[in-house]
């Protein structure tokens, strides 16, 4: 990535002007490599972006769903984290803020691979920024969110720097990273946190500034950034890469040139945005500027036969000159793709590229179980996405406890319980998958809503069809009792509610 253009842009918080964006490039090193400055005009304000009604302390960076419903964000380039819990009604609009765990002391990341685990544990590794320098720690973390502790996690041996890498929780539910600066790749066993190198052979460049997205098969998807415009595809059982064919345009943006780090010179091969895979199985991938003028677009449709490669089709560009490199998506409740422009215009996706609303640059995005998305930042908003999913993308239960207890533990299972896809991408690192079951509560009575923590969910594979999947989930001890309704969400998409009697 272009580390010190990212992060004077992240910590500006607003949009540059245009002669403010060609200073930031030239004190970054990256004027002489950088294509047109987006000249997207903001879009004007709508109803779909509303400030929550209570606003964190001290702003909000990227946020991770936790599996008992609320949110937990960074501050922004800090240690320090906190937690948003749903109002009684479920609403996070409306919602009310306390204070989480700290990182353990010197660990104070930006930029860094990332997931929550199928046991509910949130895990976090590496870092391209510690406590504001580049460094590319190898530092590392887990959160318990029951005890509300961190802990310190040993890196892969021999890994010294570790940095903003790729990363992603497999169907199996091991942790899988990239080291940034080669080809190699390791594996996190949740139960013993101990790690295991991974195979990587046929890896066409090496893993800096790319990321991985979850395809149906259990393969991973990439877009090259040093050998643009090739893609390529992991296959975890085999521990071999594949090509998966050109993306057809360039997705890439050019290299910026040495950022100097403890352990010599990095050159980083460019940028690329974020590749999100759509509820029909192809995957929409988006591009940093390749050359001036917009971003590019790209659509990957997966092969009939495994060992082919796919084959890839032109989207559409960006308009204005805007592009994604290094920037949020989410896949929304009706199937489209909400992107983050550089220039902080929100697009939604449905085959073409519509720009709605305007945020700061660099503002998180997050799908809530409600199916609207939280907006990270120095105020934090919900963005209230039109259109409706399709019921055949519903998870579906077919065997619940029809009496449980408040404070005791279930287990439930169905169909599509982690729904058709991982959700999000960033383009290499920040990833905020929600590709896993909750469990929500509504007392009939009342209305009152209540989320059952999940964990220990029997996969973490994405758009499992019709096999049956299971998850456990834990009654708060503050549940209300009496008849309710009880729904499986993934990622903003309910399945029907069945009755349940809470005693």
């Amino acid at each position: 990535m272009r580390g010190p253009l990212k992060k004077i842009w992240r910590d500006l918080g607003t949009k540059p002007s245009a002669a403010l964006f060609t200073l930031v490039l030239a004190l970054s090193g990256c004027g002489s490599n950088s294509s047109t400055t987006p000249t997207t005009t903001p879009p004007p304000p709508s109803q779909a972006l509303q400030p929550l009604t209570n606003q964190p302390p001290n702003g909000a960076g990227l946020s991770f769903l936790l599996t008992d419903g609320s949110v937990i964000f960074q501050g922004q380039n800090s240690s320090d984290w906190s937690r948003l819990t749903p109002d009684e009604f479920g609403s996070y609009l409306k919602g009310t803020w306390s204070q989480a765990a700290s990182l353990p002391a010197g660990y104070a990341p930006q930029f860094f691979a990332s997931a929550v685990l199928a046991d509910g544990r949130l895990v976090i590794v590496g870092g391209e920024y510690n406590s504001g320098n580049f460094v590319l720690t190898n530092q590392a973390a887990i959160y318990d969110p029951v005890a509300d502790a961190w802990t310190s996690l040993a890196p892969p041996a021999g890994w010294d720097y570790i940095g903003d890498s790729p990363s992603v929780v497999l169907p199996s539910g091991q942790f899988l990273v990239g080291r940034k600066l080669d080809m190699q790749m390791a594996v996190l066993d949740p139960a013993t946190l101990q790690w295991t190198a991974a195979g990587s052979g046929g890896k066409s460049d090496f893993n800096a500034e790319e990321g991985w997205t979850l395809l149906p098969d259990g393969s991973l998807l990439t877009v090259d950034v040093k050998n643009a415009a090739n893609s390529e595809k992991y296959i975890p059982s085999t521990g071999t890469w594949a090509t998966a064919g050109s993306t057809i345009v360039d997705l890439h943006s050019p290299s910026s040139g040495c950022l100097v780090y403890p352990g010599g010179c990095y050159n980083p091969p460019g940028e690329v945005g974020p590749a999100v895979l759509l509820p029909d199985g192809t995957v929409f991938a988006t591009g940093s500027q390749s050359a001036a003028g917009p971003g590019h677009t790209a659509v990957y449709t997966p092969p009939t036969i495994p060992t082919d490669p796919g084959t890839w089709t032109a989207g559409p560009d960006f308009p204005n000159n805007d592009n994604a490199g290094d920037s949020f998506a989410v896949l929304l409740p009706s199937g489209h793709v909400l992107v983050e422009g550089n220039s902080g215009t929100l697009y939604e996706y449905d085959g073409r590229l519509t720009g709605h609303d305007h945020v700061a640059a660099g503002s998180s995005l997050l799908v809530l179980p409600s199916g609207e998305v939280i907006v990270g930042g120095t105020t934090v908003q919900i963005y209230a996405a039109s259109g409706q999913p399709s019921a055949s993308w519903a998870p579906t239960i077919t065997t619940f406890p029809q009496n449980v207890a408040r404070g005791s533990t279930y287990s439930i299972s169905g169909t599509q319980f982690n729904g058709l896809s991982q959700a999000a991408g960033f383009g290499d690192e920040d990833e905020t998958a929600t590709n896993y079951p909750l469990v929500r509560i509504t007392n009939q009575a009342t209305g009152h809503v209540f989320y059952a923590r999940t964990h220990d969910h029997s996969t973490m594979a994405v758009a499992t069809g019709s096999a049956i999947v299971s998850t456990n989930f834990d009654v708060p001890a503050t549940t209300e009792t009496g008849s309710s309704a009880l729904e499986v969400v993934t990622n903003g998409v309910a399945s029907p509610s069945v009755n349940v009697t809470v005693n």
